[in-house]
C-alpha cells in the first residue's frame, strides 16, 4: 500500500507539470485558431484570454485565400520544401554514408574539417558573394543549393548508419554487392526512423525559412509564404487583402493576421502525426552509438 502511494505521488509529480507544459505550449496556437474564426469586431473589443472563438466567422480565411500574394507564397514555399528537400536528403545520406565507412581514406580527418566548419562558418557576406557569383540571386534556387547539407543533421544520420551491423555488409559484399547496392537496399531500409525524423527537420527549416530569401530574392513574385507572413505581422500590412472602410479595414485586419498564422502553420503541423512514431527512436538512433 505504501509503495503504491508513493507511486502515486511521484506520477503526479511527473504528470501535472507535464500537463500545465502542454497546456502553456497548445493555448497560443488555440488562441490564435479561435481568434482567426471570431467576428472581427467582438475580437478587436476582446480582452483576456479566449477559449472559443467569439461567433463564428470565416471572412478572415476569405480575405486570405483570396490574396494573389498567399497564393504565389504557398506555391513558392512547396517548391522549396519539395525540391529542398530532395536535395537536402540526397546530399546528407551520401556525405553521412561516406562518412560512416571505416575504410574510407582521412575519414577521421575530414570529420574534424566538418565539424569545424560548422561552428566557423564564412558568414552572411561571403555566402551573398558566393550566390551572386554564380548568378543565383533572384532565384528560387538560391535558397536551396547553398544549404543543401546541415552538418548537424548529418552527424546524426552517420551515427545511425554506424549502427548498423557490419556483418550485414560483409554478407552483402560477398554476395558481389557494391557500396550503392549497400546504401540502398541494407543502409536506408534499416534506417526508416532517421529518415523520418531527418525529413521532418528538413521540411520545417524550409517551410519557415525566410531569412535568406529576404537577401537573396528580390521579385516579389518569387517571395515564400513566410516573407509575406512577416509583413502582415511586422509591417501591419494587410490593406491588400481588405477593401473595406478605414474601421471595418483595422478590424478584420486583425483576424486576417491570424487566419494567415493559421493557414501558414497547419500544413507542417499536419505532417507531424505522420512521423511521430518515428520521432523518438531516429532521435535516439541518431544520437547514440
Amino acid at each position: 500500500m505504501l509503495r503504491k502511494q508513493n507511486s502515486l505521488i511521484f506520477n503526479l509529480f511527473i504528470y501535472i507539470p507535464l500537463a500545465l507544459l502542454v497546456i502553456a505550449a497548445c493555448y497560443p496556437l488555440l488562441y490564435v485558431l479561435f481568434a482567426s474564426l471570431s467576428e472581427p469586431s467582438r475580437i478587436v473589443a476582446h480582452k483576456g484570454m479566449l477559449f472559443h472563438p467569439l461567433g463564428l466567422s470565416f471572412q478572415s480565411y476569405l480575405f486570405v485565400f483570396k490574396n494573389q500574394n498567399v497564393i504565389s507564397g504557398y506555391l513558392n514555399t512547396l517548391f522549396l520544401v519539395v525540391m529542398g528537400l530532395i536535395v537536402n536528403l540526397t546530399m546528407t545520406i551520401l556525405a553521412a554514408f561516406v562518412l560512416s565507412r571505416k575504410n574510407v581514406y582521412w575519414n577521421k580527418i575530414l570529420m574534424i574539417f566538418i565539424v569545424i566548419t560548422m561552428f566557423f562558418n564564412g558568414g552572411l557576406i561571403p555566402l551573398y558573394l558566393v550566390v551572386k557569383g554564380i548568378g543565383l540571386i533572384n532565384s528560387l534556387w538560391s535558397v536551396i543549393i547553398p544549404f543543401a547539407i546541415n552538418t548537424f543533421y548529418m552527424i546524426i544520420m552517420r551515427t545511425a548508419f554506424q549502427a548498423i551491423p557490419e556483418s550485414l555488409e560483409e554478407s552483402a559484399k560477398i554476395e558481389g554487392a557494391n557500396h550503392f547496392t549497400i546504401l540502398m537496399r541494407i543502409v536506408l531500409p534499416l534506417s526508416l526512423p532517421v529518415l523520418a525524423v531527418m525529413t521532418l527537420y528538413y521540411s520545417v527549416d524550409r517551410w519557415n525559412g525566410w531569412f535568406y530569401a529576404s537577401i537573396f530574392l528580390q521579385d516579389r513574385n518569387l517571395f515564400p509564404l513566410q516573407l509575406f507572413l512577416r509583413e502582415i505581422l511586422i509591417g501591419n500590412s494587410t490593406d491588400s487583402m481588405s477593401s473595406s472602410s478605414a474601421g471595418d479595414g483595422y478590424q478584420i485586419g486583425e483576424t486576417i493576421k491570424y487566419a494567415t498564422i493559421i493557414v501558414s502553420t497547419l500544413p507542417i503541423l499536419v505532417m507531424f502525426p505522420f512521423v511521430q512514431k518515428y520521432f523518438v527512436k531516429g532521435v535516439m538512433i541518431g544520437a547514440v552509438k
